[in-house]
C-alpha cells in the first residue's frame, strides 16, 4: 500500500517552486540534461526491468527506457507529473507501470522492490539526502543499485575554482556546487554499501553518474 506524502515547511516550499517551474521546465531542462539522462538510464536497466526513478519530474526520462522495463515514478509536484503522465499517454509508454505523489524519504514502497533506483538532478535538493538515500537503498533488491545522475562540486583544482564564481547562479536552477560526492560515498560506507564509482557526462563532465550497489 502507498503512504501519503508528509508535507514539512520544506517541502511545502518545494511544491510551490517545483508548480512555478512545471510549465517552462521541459524547454530549459530536456537536451542540456537529455546525455546525463539516458546514462543513467543506461546503467539501470542493466542491473534488471523493475527500476523506481525518484524525482520523476515532467518524466523527461521515461521515453528512454526500454520497452521491457517496469518503471515506477514519484515526485512531490502533482503538476510535475500531470505532465509527465501526458507524455506517458501521448507517446504510449507502456513500460511506466505508475506515477505517483510521494515524498523520497518516505516512499510507499516495500522493501526490495526495484532492480535499481533512479534519482536525476535531484539528490542536491532534497532536504535530507542521506533519509532519501535510506529510503532508495530499503527499496531496492540485494544487488540492486542506487544511479543518481547530478552536478557534484568539485574538491579541488581549477574546476573548482570557477564552480566558486558560478555557484550563485548554479543555485538558482538547483545545482549546487558545495554538494559533493564525497558526501555520499560517507554515507555508503556508514551503511555497508559499495561505492563503485563517478563517471562524468555531457556537458563536459559538468554532470556525473554515481553508481552503489547495495550488498547481494
Amino acid at each position: 500500500m502507498l503512504s501519503e506524502p508528509q508535507a514539512g515547511p520544506s517541502t511545502a516550499l518545494m511544491r510551490k517552486a517545483y508548480a512555478r517551474w512545471a510549465p517552462v521546465y521541459d524547454v530549459v531542462y530536456d537536451k542540456l540534461t537529455e546525455p546525463a539522462a539516458r546514462d543513467a538510464v543506461m546503467a539501470a536497466t542493466a542491473c534488471g526491468p523493475r527500476i523506481l526513478e525518484a524525482g520523476v519530474g515532467t518524466g523527461l526520462s521515461l521515453g528512454y527506457y526500454p520497452a521491457g522495463s517496469f518503471v515506477c515514478g514519484v515526485d512531490l509536484s502533482e503538476d510535475m507529473l500531470k505532465r509527465a503522465r501526458a507524455k506517458v499517454l501521448r507517446r504510449k509508454l507502456g513500460h511506466v507501470r505508475g506515477l505517483q505523489v510521494m515524498d523520497v524519504c518516505r516512499l510507499g514502497y516495500a522493501d526490495a522492490s526495484f532492480d535499481a533506483v533512479v534519482a536525476q538532478f535531484l539528490i542536491t535538493l532534497v532536504p535530507d539526502p542521506e533519509a532519501a538515500l535510506s529510503e532508495f537503498l530499503r527499496v531496492v533488491r540485494p544487488g540492486g543499485e542506487i544511479v543518481l545522475a547530478n552536478h557534484f562540486g568539485q574538491t579541488k583544482g581549477a574546476v573548482a575554482k570557477v564552480e566558486e564564481i558560478v555557484a550563485p547562479l548554479c543555485t538558482k536552477i538547483g545545482w549546487s556546487s558545495a554538494f559533493k560526492s564525497t558526501r555520499i560515498e560517507a554515507w555508503a560506507n556508514r551503511n555497508g554499501v559499495e561505492f563503485i564509482g563517478v563517471a562524468p557526462t555531457f556537458p563536459g563532465g559538468f554532470f556525473k553518474i554515481l553508481r552503489m550497489r547495495k550488498a547481494g
